[in-house]
């Protein structure tokens, strides 16, 4: 009897996709990885992030986005319509680094109503970013981050604590982490010192963000939990 094919679950990769992005070129070993050792079979679709607000509805219908490092952005507009539709629609979404930062940005202004929080590398004269420059950049360092029990993080990790890349010199300022907490927002993943590394949404079939880079995990021939985690979650939205 022959099979029915599977059909790839569509992923939307948004971002301004560029060889000098490290983490950009190690995606398509990912996705080979994913179909080969964990039978996830991604149909990947890079979008430019000025094309993510386009108006035949950017990343609507696809089973997954993740919203990629390489910031700045050339459209800051495209990049929080990505996570705004990913939020709303129930589609599995993954931000990392710039991603990750720019999911708290859409978070505060669309359902915090923060309308005035900025990201101090798309506007450096805002007076109280919400994305800030850190006060030690982190490009090219690796760090603990302890991950609170009981939260998806800890179930996509399957640990308590793990090592982690970044390639970042912006993040979170502690003074607007409140009113995103008040929001809805859960932040279950800290640096030893007690900054904010890892955000989920609770109520959303899957919806995680890290300012570290799980791209950057290994040699790029094991893919990282996160990445295998929203894989496994757009399977599940396209079934």
């Amino acid at each position: 009897m022959t099979q029915t094919p599977t059909v790839a679950a569509r992923i939307a990769l948004v971002g301004d996709r560029s060889a000098a992005v490290r983490s950009h070129v190690r995606i398509p070993a990912l996705l080979d990885a994913l179909a080969t050792r964990d039978r996830l079979r991604l149909d990947a679709y890079w979008i430019p992030t000025e094309e993510a607000a386009g108006p035949d509805g950017g990343v609507s219908g696809f089973d997954a986005v993740w919203l990629l490092p390489g910031s700045p952005y050339r459209s800051e507009a495209g990049a929080l319509a990505a996570v705004r539709t990913a939020r709303e629609e129930s589609i599995p979404f993954l931000g990392t680094c710039a991603g990750f930062q720019h999911m708290l940005l859409e978070y505060a202004r669309t359902v915090c109503g923060l309308s005035g929080a900025a990201h101090a590398e798309n506007d450096p004269g805002a007076a109280d970013p919400l994305i800030a420059p850190l006060a030690c950049s982190l490009v090219g360092h690796q760090q603990a981050v302890r991950i609170e029990p009981g939260s998806l993080a800890a179930r996509v990790f399957g640990a308590e604590r793990t090592e982690e890349r970044y390639h970042c010199a912006y993040g979170p300022a502690a003074g607007h982490l409140d009113a995103l907490r008040a929001g809805g927002m859960r932040f279950t993943g800290t640096d030893e010192q007690g900054q904010v590394r890892i955000a989920e949404l609770p109520g959303h079939p899957f919806f995680l963000a890290t300012l570290f880079q799980p791209e950057l995990a290994g040699d790029g021939s094991h893919p990282h939990p996160a990445v295998r985690a929203l894989a496994a979650a757009a399977v599940r939205h396209r079934g």
